[in-house]
């Protein structure tokens, strides 16, 4: 269920998990975490950030998009398979629609020099949103966890940024140590 602090919504409803991940989508181009953070925690306040962090860590760990992961758990905690089916509908239907009509375009313009420079402009603010969101996530689990949590943030990033080491064996490999050290902890 929803957090029970202050300013709670109710559970939403299929509509609603529909209509709040058409929003994420329709928003949210080349950054759904952010915006979809933004709709699930701070505007309908379906889930806390730490739940919402929560669950972005299953949904990295599983295969397939990270954001259809997401709404397929979201909705299935709020109205179970058929929850689930609404909030990735609703996440889909618009992306799909718009990238079929710029796929067509892309395939007629794609050599123009003012296409091109849009695509690069587009990869740096698309860089800096993943960026944001890295900060977000971050922020409430090394506020609640610092010292379990800071040495595998750290670790993490330096493996796969710095050494460019392959994301599936460090996490096959922080993982099992990160949850045996919150074990530990307890």
């Amino acid at each position: 269920m929803p957090p029970d602090d202050e300013g709670a919504a109710m559970a939403p409803s299929r509509l609603d998990l529909f209509l709040g991940f058409t929003r994420v989508a329709a928003f949210a181009f080349g950054g759904v975490l952010p915006w979809a953070r933004f709709v699930v925690v701070e505007r309908r306040r379906w889930l806390s950030s730490e739940e919402f962090t929560d669950i972005l860590a299953m949904s990295q760990l599983l295969p397939g998009p990270n954001i259809v992961n997401m709404a397929v758990a979201i909705g299935a905690r709020f109205r179970g398979p058929t929850g689930s089916l609404a909030a990735v509908a609703g996440l889909l239907v618009l992306p799909v629609a718009v990238v079929l009509m710029l796929a067509s375009l892309y395939g007629r313009f794609a050599e123009l020099p003012a296409v091109q420079g849009a695509l690069g402009a587009m990869a740096a603010a698309a860089a800096g949103l993943v960026l944001a969101m890295a900060a977000k996530i971050a922020e409430p689990v090394l506020r609640a966890r610092f010292r379990v949590a800071a040495p595998f943030v750290v670790a993490t990033f330096v493996a796969v940024a710095v050494f460019r080491l392959p994301l599936w064996p460090v996490i096959a490999v922080v993982a099992p140590l990160s949850v045996l050290a919150s074990l530990r902890r307890r």
